[in-house]
């Protein structure tokens, strides 16, 4: 007689980049309403998402936890706490002021060759001190002037590199044009988080749509994480900005949660 499978259920987080332009407190409530685990938090120019004392009043208030900090390592976060090693520091600091799991954090510009050139290394060293973990999420070419360009370093993808930790985001992986299932199976024990989320793959730009609503085999390698009994947060980030009222974001937000747990539950 066969044993019974080991009961599984993934810890779903809502990132609040979600719902921009709005922000951390309504990212709160609607997980809260929709039934989400926890809330990942994007730090950026809105001061709510930089400030622990205002960020432990939502986790009280709405009771529910923060499971990720996402470092201002974005282009249009440059100017979010200053230079890049202590975004990466005060990023991994907030993390434990709050109580949260990981950080997330972008690979470096090109153009940010001081700060690239002892990137994969001072991440783990940061990581070590801090005993923080730090997971780097893989990206996508631009195009400029009309011809593909890599901008990040030592690249977009992080296959090949050696990080301790790595984010999994499908929508980058469909503009990368790369097969996420493939690339999480070699990442293997490494894959430190996942950014739920899909892609076109016609487009450089970067979609966020919906699970399900792409190319990528997001329902396959979901299921592989659930085979492998991966303990991480899978946080859904998702562009909500062309819906046509606060019910239909609802919706989408509903749906994709519901597609984590469909294809991730025993």
């Amino acid at each position: 007689m066969s044993e019974k499978p080991a009961e599984y259920r993934p810890h779903v987080a809502l990132s609040t980049s979600s719902l921009y332009p709005q922000g951390v407190p309504e990212t709160f409530e609607a997980a809260q309403r929709l039934g989400y685990d926890s809330v990942e938090v994007l730090v950026t120019h809105e001061r709510m998402s930089q400030l622990t004392h205002q960020l432990l009043d939502n986790i009280q208030k709405y009771q529910i936890p923060i499971s990720t900090i996402h470092a201002p390592t974005l282009l249009f976060t440059q100017q979010v706490w200053g230079k890049s090693w202590t975004k990466i520091q005060m990023a991994a600091k907030l993390t434990h002021q709050v109580g949260a799991e990981v950080v997330v954090a972008h690979p470096p510009f090109r153009w940010q060759r001081k700060y690239a050139r002892n990137f994969v290394a001072g991440v783990r060293e940061v990581s070590r001190m801090t005993e923080t973990k730090i997971s780097v999420e893989n990206m996508y070419p631009w195009r400029v002037a009309g011809r593909e360009a890599v901008v990040y370093s030592p690249h977009y993808s992080p296959l090949g590199q050696d990080y301790e930790w790595v984010t999994w985001d499908f929508s980058h992986a469909a503009t990368a044009k790369m097969d996420s299932l493939a690339a999480v199976k070699e990442l293997g024990s490494r894959l430190g988080h996942v950014h739920l989320t899909d892609g076109s793959g016609e487009t450089l730009a970067d979609e966020h749509l919906l699970p399900g609503h792409g190319v990528q085999p997001v329902a396959e390698t979901l299921e592989h994480l659930r085979d492998q009994r991966w303990q991480g947060v899978v946080g859904v980030e998702v562009s909500t900005r062309k819906s046509r009222d606060a019910d239909q974001r609802d919706e989408w937000l509903a749906e994709s949660l519901v597609f984590a747990r469909r294809h991730m539950t025993v």
